[in-house]
């Protein structure tokens, strides 16, 4: 027994060893779709004292309203990340989310052990126990979830129900003190799928405990046992389901996570779940956003293949629990069903996701190891008496975990950064538009417009009223200099996303680049009056008062901005800036001084030449070009200042000078055209 337990504990160092290596690649993968909104543009978890409000502010979740709720626990994880990261650093969210994973592999392992020995005691059961968890723990669809930064709500909430069920289970002495209720209670405050654990915990009871199975229940003589396993379970429940009721009051009524119509979205869950259970064996074609649509035919193939497969999962799981040694693949097959439950009865938005395996997978890998349990203690004699048939198991075990692991390995490289996923997604997903528009965002980043476009323009056919996409085109149009399409696309961004604070931040963004002040004024506004922790509408609006010399509204909005980051910045230099009625020429110059930049001394030469001050705009060129001797920017303006004051001679010399620097600088070439004519008259 001894050698035993020495032989387990070297596989638990090797399984480590081996998850450490297979996530090595992930640390610094950067921040995804959801996680922009949630992290980093939520300046809630800038601030470690925001924790208490992070259980009753729903809006201090999200920066985008339709995603409002309240998961405080998640809040407050990525909070303590934040500030021991010093800012957006992603190593220490991808850390947080991988110690919470590796935690619950470990407490996995006990869960497993238990009930296999509670169906069939064997000498072999850790053995198989640890390669349950090996399998689970290397599976390549688990990297959709633990590279996902905001998945980590699925993460925490799984190990909670994990937690949960381990004491309870192993731990009977101490049901009567409830504290198995303790990390449910945790784990929804983290997501609404720990309602899924008073059913594992009831099957749990009459499978194991009281001996049963699932046709067994609707004999009349067990009708008592049936009402005092509700009764035993219903402590949990009722907590659950309280705190439950808390967590979705807090939440406010506007959702755009549901939008499928119910009937079909259920019908397709039944294919659905015929892609989820081969995934399981053969995880090739995952994707971070998948076009999987509504069939809306119920007599289509794959609704048919999909309803055959439910019927013959229902099957499985009564044929299994009838005999005490197959109850674990029962049980495994309960905890894959009831897990999806929650996505598959809610029409949400998306109607596959991968990443919502991470909790049904505990179940099916437990279930197909049972199966392979049984088979092999069927030839246990050959394979005791054949040091060669326990190598080939070994070996073959080492082989599959191993390729298990190289996928999950890949996926990190793909989740590596924006362009990479996205790109993923347009082969993976090419009928996707969200996924078409995030890639073609990312080449618009590089200046890569063509290819932009031609995304945008994919996107469009299937998205044709997503804000987002609409928003991406008019920043595409502008930087195109189009402006007139530009403006189209904005107003057209806020038609189809009224709520959304980024519709109008975008818009006031683009109005103020093209010198409409009081426009730009009015967009601000709106998009902070619908969330003053929209970061980037806040800083704008601030700086429009700012050029405005709006003293009043700038401090008030300051004052609003620092109540909820009180270390924010750009709030504090606003604040003073509006107290002591300092211009933003001001400002901008005090700022210079004090940080001397080449890039801080042009920006105050931009706004010296906004305000007419042409002497002072090159002036601060000048000091500008005393920190970095070749820096075209400052020359261009040197350029325009002297063609505002007519010197034309030195306005020609300045600008020749940006163009030898820069050659392909447009601006500076127009500038130099304008002063050479003017020569000419």
């Amino acid at each position: 027994m001894m050698k035993q337990n020495y032989k387990i504990i070297i596989l638990g160092i090797i399984l480590f060893l081996g998850l450490i290596i297979t996530y090595s690649n992930h640390f610094n993968n950067g921040f995804h779709f959801d996680d922009f909104h949630t992290i980093n543009d939520n300046i809630y978890i800038r601030n470690l004292n925001n924790i208490p409000k992070f259980f009753s502010h729903p809006e201090m979740f999200s920066s985008m309203p339709s995603h409002w709720g309240l998961r405080p626990v998640v809040t407050t994880t990525l909070a303590i990340d934040y500030s021991l990261g010093g800012g957006l650093n992603p190593f220490f969210f991808h850390l947080s989310t991988f110690i919470w994973y590796i935690l619950m592999c470990f407490i996995l392992y006990f869960v497993y052990k238990h009930i296999l020995n509670l169906s069939m005691p064997h000498k072999w059961t850790n053995f198989f126990a640890i390669i349950t968890v090996g399998w689970y723990a290397l599976h390549t669809a688990n990297a959709e979830t633990i590279n996902y930064i905001i998945s980590r709500s699925d993460v925490i909430s799984t190990f909670c129900i994990v937690a949960s069920f381990a004491i309870y289970i192993l731990y009977p002495r101490l049901r009567n003190k409830f504290l198995y209720v303790i990390p449910a209670i945790i784990g929804v405050f983290a997501k609404e799928t720990v309602l899924v654990l008073p059913i594992l915990l009831f099957f749990y009871i009459i499978l194991f405990e009281k001996n049963l199975s699932i046709t067994d229940l609707f004999k009349r003589k067990n009708f008592k046992i049936f009402y005092k396993t509700l009764f035993i379970i219903a402590p949990l429940l009722i907590v659950i389901a309280v705190v439950q009721y808390y967590t979705l009051s807090k939440a406010p009524a506007v959702n755009d996570n549901t939008s499928n119509p119910i009937f079909n979205y259920i019908l397709t869950q039944s294919y659905v779940w015929v892609h989820y259970s081969l995934t399981l064996f053969f995880p090739f074609n995952l994707s971070a956003d998948t076009d999987q649509f509504i069939i809306k035919n119920p007599f289509d193939d794959k609704i048919i293949l999909g309803l055959v497969f439910v019927c013959l999962l229902v099957y499985t799981i009564f044929k299994t629990s009838a005999k005490k040694e197959t109850r674990p693949i029962a049980f495994g097959l309960i905890w894959f069903v009831f897990s999806l439950l929650p996505t598959s009865i809610m029409p949400l938005t998306e109607v596959l996701n991968d990443h919502r395996l991470f909790f049904p997978y505990i179940g099916l890998t437990f279930s197909v190891v049972s199966y392979l349990r049984l088979l092999i203690l069927k030839y246990e004699n050959a394979i005791t008496e054949n040091i060669m048939y326990q190598r080939i198991i070994w070996i073959l075990t080492f082989i599959i975990l191993s390729l298990y692991a190289y996928g999950a390995y890949q996926r990190n490289k793909v989740w590596k950064d924006e362009e990479s996923l996205w790109y993923d997604v347009t082969i993976k997903s090419p009928q996707n538009g969200r996924g078409l528009m995030n890639y073609g965002l990312t080449q618009m980043n590089k200046g890569n417009y063509p290819v932009a476009l031609a995304n945008f323009e994919k996107a469009l056919v299937f998205n044709p009223y997503y804000s987002f996409l609409h928003i991406n085109l008019g920043i595409l149009n502008n930087a195109m200099n189009k402006p007139v399409e530009a403006e189209e696309y904005f107003k057209k961004a806020i038609q189809y996303g009224p709520n959304f604070p980024e519709s109008y931040y975008y818009y006031a963004n683009y109005l103020k680049q093209h010198n409409r002040i009081d426009d730009a004024r009015q967009m601000a506004e709106k998009a902070f009056n619908i969330n003053p922790a929209h970061t980037f509408s806040g800083s704008l609006l601030m700086s429009i008062y700012s050029e405005l010399e709006m003293w009043d509204n700038l401090k008030i909005t300051a004052e609003k901005i620092l109540n909820i980051n009180p270390k924010d910045s750009s709030a504090l230099r606003y604040l003073k800036s509006s107290n002591n009625k300092e211009s933003k020429l001001d400002e901008t110059k005090e700022f210079a001084l004090k940080n001397p930049t080449p890039e801080n001394y042009v920006n105050l030469s931009l706004l010296s030449y906004q305000k007419g001050l042409y002497e002072k705009c090159i002036e601060a060129c000048h000091e500008a070009l005393k920190l970095n001797p070749n820096y075209a920017d400052a020359y261009n303006n040197i350029c325009s200042a002297y063609n505002a004051l007519g010197k034309y001679d030195e306005a020609i010399k300045a600008c020749e000078k940006a163009v030898q620097l820069k050659p392909d600088f447009q601006l500076a070439k127009n500038n130099l055209n304008w002063a050479k004519s003017q020569v000419k008259k």
